[in-house]
């Protein structure tokens, strides 16, 4: 017999904002705790360092999270010269020292070259994986870890200040897999000195910001920040009117209007038609195999592939 699963059938969004200091594994517990929910899942990995935006996908939240991991993402971060660390971040240990610091001039002639597609090399301590181990897995154990240089695009990267000789504040908009401590790494050695990231935090992902995240501790109990899975009691708020839809992940792909005996069929994992009047300036001009959001008065109810006139459901919402 199946174990049952704990918790209830909670499905959504939390566009949450962690806190520097704590794991986004740490995070997903306490916001999953905080909803009682069954099932729970992040977007996007934050670094304890960093603070911002960790969209955390509820119950059948967790079939888009896709669509969220790949959309664009926004950061603000610092940047620290004159030392280079292992782990291209203030947590790591001093692997390199240097006395030269660069203007605000010599700093923005350098950023073109930043930005666009680039070559970029992943952080040792990062979850790519290498032989089937995570990168940061074999650091820690302190085996040489060799990582290729991948292309990635950075549609924007900006000066905002000088805080003082040692550090500078920029802001990087980027499409999915970039690395900010690549960057503070790369462009403090294009400025003929080393760096790392002091302070980072992501404002977006996908069609989640900063300016609309839930603070942790208002989901958090007292001392709950700290604690181990189990014990303390979940916070009394109104977590319900926290929560964002499904379809929230969605927002950027075509919505294909469905029926009452349609949606039917769609449950049923059959295909429905795609080019009647009310949905055809809605799909044309897609190709085959791309993705569409089918609603019903609405409320989404599964993502679907489309292929020639009829749309294939992928993965339904159990709503």
């Amino acid at each position: 017999m199946a174990r049952k699963r704990r918790g209830r059938p909670v499905h959504g969004w939390v566009n949450l904002d962690k806190p520097a200091g704590i794991g986004s594994t740490r995070a997903v517990a306490i916001v999953r705790r905080a909803f009682d929910a069954q099932k729970a899942g992040h977007a996007g990995t934050l670094d304890p360092l960093a603070s911002g935006v960790l969209p955390i996908a509820l119950g059948e939240a967790t079939k888009t999270v896709p669509f969220v991991v790949d959309g664009p993402k926004s950061y603000r971060f610092t940047v620290r010269w004159g030392e280079a660390r292992d782990t291209d971040d203030s947590d790591g240990a001093v692997v390199a020292t240097s006395d030269r610091r660069p203007d605000e001039t010599e700093i923005e002639r350098a950023l073109p070259a930043f930005t666009g597609e680039v070559a970029q090399t992943p952080p040792q301590f990062s979850a790519v994986k290498v032989g089937g181990r995570r990168a940061y897995a074999l650091a820690r154990s302190g085996a040489p870890v060799e990582l290729a240089a991948r292309q990635v695009v950075i549609d924007r990267l900006a000066l905002v200040e000088t805080i003082d000789a040692d550090r500078a504040v920029f802001e990087m908009d980027c499409r999915k897999g970039a690395y900010v401590r690549s960057v503070a790494r790369d462009l403090a050695v294009s400025l003929s000195t080393v760096g790392h990231v002091c302070g980072l935090r992501r404002t977006r992902s996908g069609p989640f910001r900063d300016c609309d995240a839930i603070p942790l501790e208002k989901l958090a109990a007292p001392g709950h920040m700290g604690a181990q899975d189990g014990g303390a009691e979940p916070p009394a708020v109104d977590c319900a009117a926290l929560l964002q839809p499904v379809a929230r992940a969605l927002d950027d792909i075509p919505a294909l209007d469905v029926t009452e005996s349609e949606a039917a069929r769609i449950r049923n994992g059959q295909p429905v038609p795609v080019l009647r009047t009310g949905n055809r300036r809605r799909i044309d001009g897609l190709s085959d195999n791309a993705a569409l959001c089918a609603l019903l008065n609405g409320e989404a109810i599964a993502l679907m592939r489309l292929e020639g006139r009829s749309a294939q459901p992928v993965r339904v919402f159990n709503l």
